[in-house]
């Protein structure tokens, strides 16, 4: 069993907090997405994890021991990083066996290990061929086995698909997915893209400004944000003031709706607060009862219609499937209602 473990994990450059109280708990066998906008400290904290940096202050624990300052090389952790450092010098095979070679590990297990490897990313028949002979989908399939070479305890990527393009980041996507599944290895990737955590993981952290943000898998995650920062960064939300009264109903732009039993209230009863509801479980009609805005932006994404709003400058998105279009244009005042047990109300 390979369960990682944080404690308390605080990083310091100079006067700078790169990294702040962190501590989390990651089971055997688990796909984890390091979650959050550039800067927020999540490649450090994967660097803490490898053994790259030495943490200002707390634990790294692997299997229940401590291996704080044991080095990176001693670890047994793969890795891919954001540039692939693949040598180009090498061919193929030479890439993928390099750990085993510098390991001084017989040529005969070299070979095997590399044929198998070619064989599980699809890179079968093309162990002589030089990096730059490959795509780019392929180069990132040379990477991800040269990381695997060494059957590691844990697997780190840090933004491994970033520099692909939007379809075929999408497909390895699914891929690496299927891989960590087959293996059932440890695996953390470091990631700001929303769609790329929502499609892989089982666990999803979210970080900004070195600390954590929420943990948890990822419908908890965009189902139920812990807080605005969530709310607005993971998929698309509108985040909208409101008051939260005695009776735990919830008040909008002066209008009252009931909460549901199903409704995730974080917040004590006053104003100050704000209502977070995914487009999806925004409601417009023409004689609507709710709330009014206007219609200010249409656009039709094909699988589904978007309607952008205007209520006193607070923008409302509502997303609708083509077959369930309303009937209302541009520049239509409308009436908003907010699906029961689909809203989010916190601290703002």
């Amino acid at each position: 069993m390979t369960e990682l473990s944080l404690r308390s994990i605080t990083k310091r450059f100079g006067r700078m907090t790169a990294v702040e109280d962190v501590t989390l708990d990651i089971p055997d066998g688990t796909f984890v997405c390091l979650l959050g906008p550039s800067g927020c400290g999540k490649t450090t904290l994967l660097r803490l994890l490898a053994g790259l940096e030495v943490p200002s202050q707390g634990q790294v624990i692997v299997a229940g021991e401590d291996q704080t300052n044991v080095p990176s090389e001693e670890r047994e952790f793969g890795m891919v990083f954001q540039s692939l450092a693949l040598f180009p010098h090498l061919s193929v095979a030479e890439n993928i066996a390099y750990p085993l070679t510098i390991r001084g590990r017989p040529k005969a297990d070299v070979r095997a290990r590399v044929e198998e490897l070619l064989d599980l990313v699809q890179l079968s028949g093309l162990g002589d061929r030089r990096v730059h002979q490959l795509s780019g989908g392929q180069r990132q399939r040379v990477a991800i086995a040269r990381g695997l070479t060494i059957d590691p305890k844990v697997f780190l990527l840090d933004e491994p698909l970033s520099a692909l393009d939007a379809n075929l980041r999408e497909h390895m996507q699914v891929e690496l997915r299927q891989l960590q599944q087959r293996l059932g290895v440890t695996t953390i990737v470091v990631t700001h893209d929303q769609k790329e955590a929502l499609t892989m993981a089982d666990m999803v952290i979210v970080m900004n400004e070195g600390r954590v943000q929420q943990i948890g898998s990822p419908m908890e995650i965009y189902r139920d944000p812990a807080n605005a920062f969530v709310a607005g960064f993971i998929g698309t939300s509108n985040l909208l003031p409101c008051t939260l009264n005695d009776d735990r109903s919830i008040e909008v732009f002066g209008h009252r709706f009931e909460a549901d039993a199903e409704d995730r209230i974080k917040g004590d009863p006053g104003s100050g607060l704000m209502l977070s509801v995914r487009p999806e479980d925004v409601r417009t009609e023409a004689q609507g009862t709710g709330p009014t805005a206007k219609v200010i932006f249409i656009r039709d994404l094909g699988e589904s219609i978007q309607f952008v709003l205007d209520r006193d400058g607070h923008e409302i998105t509502a997303l609708y499937a083509p077959s369930a279009r309303p009937d209302i244009r541009l520049d239509d005042e409308v009436g908003v209602s907010f699906a029961p047990g689909k809203r989010v109300v916190f601290p703002a």
